[in-house]
């Protein structure tokens, strides 16, 4: 199906009332795009190490949305026209400039599953996406089905990488290992550790989408759902989840995979979860943080057992 990308240049003053009234005229999916600068909430809810570097503010805005391709479209641009000149009279509308283009329906979600295929991580370790044709594995091969959906992990990012590395060297051989994995995202962590000989794994994410792919993905890969528990909490914002969290267990392995400015505050909240030598496996910290995450544990009250790199990514491993 093809729809109508219709654009109209203006100011980020008149965002606002041309939205709404777009909104009023049946026009549905709004996207502003603006340089104003990203408040402390945003760059909270970004969840990447890296913000993007806008150009100064010029006030400049532009308002797209996307109708369907029968939809009258002299009526919708004289409609807005009007509108822009009638809002001229009480602020500034800029340009006012409107585009008309094409473009087809894609499944923006999906369409990036045809690019990954199945790949082998360490030695024996294969990830298999269940949307691709089947790996063929050897005999001693530790093969983890995966569908992240809209969650973050797919083992293919140096961050995963490095922290199954390190889950390969701490989990014990006795198979008494607990494992707390804190931002558990696609589940594939926590799968590993338990494919890895693990007792039991307890998940915890902010992204309730996150927890049902990690639970689907764990039956999926046939753990029993005795050995696992996937919840939806925040660790260091909600005092009263953690400490129900810690009371469940102190656990052998902590794993985080998630952001430098992210895993600093966590420095400070984790240890109570952890048993006497416990370790906590950081990753997902870009180099250029690496010190400062390093800092944080040190004042927590860890001792910096060994630091791990791929490419641009740091993974260390704190003990208390």
């Amino acid at each position: 199906m093809k729809w109508i990308k219709l654009t109209i240049e203006t100011t980020t003053e008149a965002t606002d009332m041309l939205s709404f009234l777009l909104n009023e005229k049946g026009v549905e999916g709004i996207e502003v795009e603006d340089k104003i600068p990203l408040s402390e909430e945003d760059k909270k809810s970004m969840f990447i190490d890296i913000l993007p570097e806008l150009p100064p503010d010029d006030g400049v805005a532009y308002i797209s949305c996307y109708v369907e391709e029968n939809m009258d479209m002299n009526e919708l641009k004289t409609y807005i026209e009007q509108e822009l000149e009638d809002m001229s009279a009480y602020m500034n509308v800029g340009t006012g400039k409107i585009t008309i283009g094409e473009t087809e329906d894609k499944d923006w979600i999906n369409n990036w599953k045809e690019f990954f295929h199945p790949f082998r991580l360490e030695d024996n370790i294969v990830i298999q996406p269940t949307w691709t044709e089947e790996f063929e594995a050897k005999k001693d091969d530790i093969v983890i089905h995966i569908d992240p959906g809209t969650a973050f992990g797919t083992g293919s990012h140096e961050t995963t990488k490095l922290c199954i590395a390190n889950l390969k060297k701490y989990i014990k051989d006795d198979g008494s290992s607990e494992v707390l994995d804190a931002g558990c995202g696609s589940g594939i962590l926590s799968i590993i550790a338990m494919k890895l000989g693990a007792k039991r794994v307890y998940g915890i994410d902010i992204d309730e989408l996150a927890v049902k792919a990690s639970v689907d993905n764990l039956k999926l890969n046939q753990i029993p759902e005795s050995a696992f528990e996937i919840v939806k909490g925040d660790v260091i914002g909600d005092t009263e989840f953690a400490k129900s969290v810690a009371k469940i267990g102190r656990y052998d392995i902590v794993v985080a995979n998630i952001l430098a400015d992210v895993i600093i505050p966590l420095s400070g909240v984790i240890r109570p979860f952890m048993k006497k030598d416990a370790v906590f496996i950081t990753s997902g910290i870009i180099d250029m943080k690496e010190e400062a995450v390093k800092e944080a544990l040190i004042q927590n009250g860890f001792k910096i057992i060994d630091i791990s790199y791929m490419g641009e990514w740091v993974s260390i491993v704190a003990g208390n």
